[in-house]
């Protein structure tokens, strides 16, 4: 049976559309409930869905009131605050094309992104980089007074529009602006089964600052969609005993959240909370085991990506075999497909991809036609991430075709290597990867982080018990710890950049 699952996809939204009118569209209908709640050890910030939508339409207002014309891009530099949310929306709400960005990035970097989008706003956050670029920049005060003005109009047009644009994490190369329709939000509906299992009575918490997109979906455009209630903790304050007192159904975070909450001293009798969501990297199943031990909640993971969002996930509903991601979520059409664009055998690795028919799948890549072409075998747009999809449908995932390791001709994925030696119990993380050791010889090395260096000997005792010889590494690294992006992934390609930059390898 060949890997390759179609479904038919969820029906088109209405036409004439707007995405942050449908974001807030429940909410309307109940503008007393509480929207989003900004936590504190000492308190919230509340918004209830009046205000909210008031705040969006403002804003909206606002920013035509500059000159702005349906269709122009804004910048947005705003740290984690609410001002984020707000913005964003506002921008859509008036028909204008908000793009967010990390409050991290440097002013190189801000600025190459800014040149390539030539915005015609950029918003500003208190202390956040602005680019070296001709366009106005409005501050934060003027942006907060914007919200009293009378709102806008819902700017309606056709559905596959350009709505907002997203950088990708540049895992694979520069990054690259990604161009999403306004009915990206509509396919989002998808995952309120096919991973969340979000009624509207849920609270979310979710661990990840505003100007995160994984945040601004999971966290916030998601349980506002469906009139549910927000939670978003303010940086550094206290998760577990935040989800206690304010009584989240739902938890959603990054991996490295879960692990940190795992530590010991750190209580975590949660009564209220259903189960937990991860997505940005692979859950490491010893995470997974600890955190259920812990709670007695499950953790549901998603494999998603800058241009498609999460499309597969398992879910309260369907439970992931032990291993796996999940399944294909409801509406999506997938497969998996060798180096010539066919579809393999189901149990044979191969690249995951997504039919072009998947209403959340990008427009394109920001002034790049050939690189959008070049994501497209057919009617696939080629995700980049190596998996295997067994006789049931369910997907493994193996890592990204970058991250994969050659030892002595086979394929290996460094998410084996890291699971078998985080079974080790001095271990903390891992980080697998290949390492150019001689101009003409490679090995795998297995990057770590314990307490204290731990001896080879016993490492490669460990090894030789989990792994197959070919699989196991041939150097075991102590580090203090392990590069991570802005969104918590692990940089395995920065160890191997970094290690092989300050050894000889003649």
């Amino acid at each position: 049976m060949d890997s390759v699952i179609r479904s038919a996809p969820p029906a088109a939204p209405p036409s004439p559309y707007n995405m942050a009118r449908d974001v807030l569209a429940a909410g309307a209908r109940t503008p007393d409930k509480s929207a989003l709640q900004v936590l504190r050890a000492s308190g919230a910030e509340r918004w209830s869905y009046a205000r909210l939508i008031a705040a969006v339409r403002g804003t909206g207002a606002g920013l035509l009131a500059l000159g702005l014309a349906p269709g122009d891009r804004v910048l947005l530099r705003l740290g984690n605050s609410v001002d984020f949310p707000i913005a964003f929306l506002g921008a859509i709400a008036a028909g204008l094309v908000p793009v967010p960005t990390s409050a991290q990035l440097t002013a190189p970097e801000i600025t190459a992104m800014a040149m390539h989008l030539d915005p015609s706003l950029v918003v500003a956050g208190d202390g956040v980089t602005l680019p070296e670029h001709p366009a106005p920049v409005q501050h934060l005060p003027a942006l907060r007074a914007m919200r009293d003005s009378p709102p806008c109009d819902w700017h309606l047009g056709p559905p596959d529009r350009p709505g907002y644009m997203v950088f990708t994490s540049g895992s694979s190369g520069a990054p690259m602006a990604v161009v999403h329709a306004h009915r990206a939000l509509h396919a989002r509906r998808m995952m309120w089964d096919g991973w969340y299992g979000l009624t509207p009575d849920d609270r979310v918490l979710h661990a990840g600052a505003f100007n995160w997109t994984y945040t601004l979906g999971t966290g916030l455009m998601d349980p506002w969609t469906i009139g549910a209630t927000a939670l978003i903790p303010e940086p550094g304050a206290p998760l577990a005993l935040l989800m206690r007192r304010f009584d989240a159904t739902l938890f959603a975070a990054a991996p490295g959240v879960y692990r940190q909450l795992l530590k010991p001293g750190t209580p975590l009798a949660l009564p209220r909370l259903r189960h937990g969501l991860s997505a940005g990297e692979k859950l490491p199943e010893t995470t997974r085991a600890a955190w259920e031990a812990a709670t007695g909640t499950p953790v549901f993971e998603a494999l998603g990506m800058s241009e498609c969002s999460t499309y597969i996930s398992a879910a309260p509903g369907r439970p992931a075999p032990a291993g796996a991601i999940g399944y294909a979520q409801p509406g999506r059409s997938i497969a998996v497909l060798d180096g010539t664009g066919r579809p393999v055998p189901r149990g044979t690795p191969g690249t995951l991809a997504v039919h072009r028919s998947d209403p959340g799948l990008m427009l394109d890549y920001w002034r790049a036609p050939a690189a959008t072409a070049a994501r497209f075998t057919g009617d696939w747009f080629v995700t980049g991430d190596t998996v295997v999809m067994d006789g049931d449908g369910a997907i493994t995932y193996l890592g990204r075709e970058d991250d994969m390791l050659n030892a002595g001709g086979f394929r290996v994925s460094p998410l084996e290597i890291e699971a078998a030696l985080e079974r080790h119990p001095d271990i903390h993380e891992v980080a697998a990867t290949e390492l150019a050791v001689r101009a003409d010889t490679t090995v795998i090395a297995a990057f770590y982080t314990a307490a204290a260096p731990l001896p080879e000997a016993t490492l490669q005792a460990h090894a030789q018990a989990h792994l197959a010889r070919y699989k196991q590494p041939r150097l075991h690294i102590h580090c203090q710890t392990l590069p991570r992006g802005a969104n918590n992934k692990l940089l395995r390609r920065v160890l191997r950049d970094d290690w092989e930059r300050t050894h000889d390898r003649a």
